[in-house]
């Protein structure tokens, strides 16, 4: 496939480029095709239990997997005015679980205030974190903030050796983010007892599936304390999405037929039905609702006739609505599936 598909000006596909690429994949049937043949058509959601944010495109990273295409040089950002709104809606739930994520999502200047005001709601908060922003001089007391509040961590980790973390992450990545885990534990997350929890997650260097997620867990938890003294309560792998960065990379690197059509046929009926999707909501830095981070990354909002900003959200309608789906689906629904919270199925 040629790389003009992507375009060379920009070398990021807009969304509309990467839905075009992705319908259009050889040998890979569309999803919803699938979907029908499972009986999942429409996929539709079951209720709300994750209210998730993603604060902004902002980044202290330039991960060459990276969905959201994140970096420094990104100017999105969600202001005060649409935090507010998200806390406005949020009250008028009883969704248990607030999932804050960007880019680095603690370099939002109101992620903090979001943090304190879903706790005071009695929430459950959890971080997406890349470990490495907890060292940045300006975030000098982010660790200890997110130990007070109890805030679960999510931290981004590829692999226990350096070589291959730093050549998905960047160079010195994976010495950073030991010592930011080396911190955290001294806080007491991930140690037993303590209730604060740091869950590692792992997506695979490469164009392929990632192995049974209770065997990676356990490989990690036995390098990471022998050689670094490190401890975590689970670890959870992710398939890498064929879009933004890593769709560029399968194209440049000639493995986008190959993956898509590894995803296709590894396509599994269990994992469908229990994709993360059917029990979120997801907010744009923007207020745009959206059934995930992946669909936002897309462009691609709520179905149509369901409120598409967070000023209008109403959870009632939202709960039950037609998550819209695309050949992108494919590779949270491939061998025991993949979502926020890791594999799907055993």
């Amino acid at each position: 496939m040629p790389l003009t598909l992507l375009g060379r000006q920009n070398p990021l596909a807009s969304p509309a480029e990467q839905l075009k690429v992705l319908s259009g994949t050889i040998g890979c049937p569309p999803f919803e095709r699938r979907l029908h043949q499972a009986g999942l058509f429409p996929l539709r959601a079951t209720g709300l239990a994750v209210f998730q944010i993603n604060v902004g495109k902002l980044c202290n990273q330039t991960c060459r997997h990276c969905h959201v295409d994140a970096g420094p040089d990104r100017t999105e950002t969600m202001s005060r005015e649409t935090a507010e709104l998200c806390l406005a809606a949020l009250v008028r739930t009883d969704v248990p679980t607030v999932d804050i994520t960007g880019g680095a999502p603690e370099l939002n200047p109101n992620f903090r205030w979001l943090v304190e005001q879903a706790r005071a709601l009695g929430r459950h908060v959890m971080d997406r974190c890349n470990l490495s922003v907890l060292l940045l001089p300006s975030q000098a007391d982010l660790a200890e903030f997110l130990a007070a509040h109890r805030v679960e961590i999510i931290a981004s980790l590829p692999a226990y050796r350096a070589t291959q973390t730093d050549a998905q992450r960047g160079e010195g990545v994976f010495e950073k983010s030991i010592e930011a885990l080396r911190l955290l534990n001294r806080l007491g997350y991930g140690r037993p007892d303590t209730g604060l929890t740091v869950n590692l997650v792992s997506n695979p260097v490469g164009a392929f599936l990632p192995p049974r997620q209770a065997a990676v867990e356990a490989q990690f938890r036995k390098e990471l304390q022998t050689r670094h003294g490190i401890e975590f309560n689970h670890l959870y792998t992710i398939t890498n999405m064929p879009i933004s960065r890593f769709l560029e990379f399968l194209i440049e690197s000639g493995n986008y037929d190959a993956y898509m059509e590894r995803l296709a046929n590894a396509f599994n009926p269990v994992a469908a039905a229990g994709v993360m999707c059917r029990s979120m909501i997801s907010v744009g830095w923007d207020g745009t609702l959206y059934d995930c981070d992946f669909n936002q990354m897309l462009n691609l909002p709520v179905d149509e006739g369901m409120p598409r900003h967070i000023r209008d959200f109403d959870p009632t309608r939202l709960g039950t609505r037609r998550i819209v789906t695309g050949n992108h689906c494919y590779g949270c629904t491939a061998g025991a599936g993949s979502s926020c919270g890791g594999a799907v199925t055993a």
